[in-house]
């Protein structure tokens, strides 16, 4: 689930994320545009728990192998950097 909060984001944190959890969501990202930040969760024995960077704010995903967001290059409005980072590598 992947959520882009600009006034809604401590709707998207919190109410929200009672309803992901009882609807068994592993994970979902909320990119806080006013904050310009992304927060990205997992489901870990019934609780929320944040995805930390691996290496220099690159978030991977723990239900997805292979995704993986450069929020570094996402924060900073670079599509193509986002883009690259999608790609596997050669």
């Amino acid at each position: 689930m992947i959520e882009v909060a600009v006034s809604s984001a401590s709707y998207d944190l919190h109410d929200k994320r009672r309803v992901y959890r009882r609807s068994g969501v592993q994970e979902y990202l909320v990119w806080r545009i006013d904050d310009a930040a992304l927060d990205w969760w997992k489901l870990e024995d019934g609780e929320y728990q944040p995805l930390a960077p691996a290496g220099s704010e690159i978030l991977r995903s723990a239900a997805f192998p292979g995704l993986t967001l450069n929020v570094a290059a996402l924060l900073a409005g670079d599509p193509a950097a986002v883009l690259a980072g999608l790609r596997p590598a050669p």
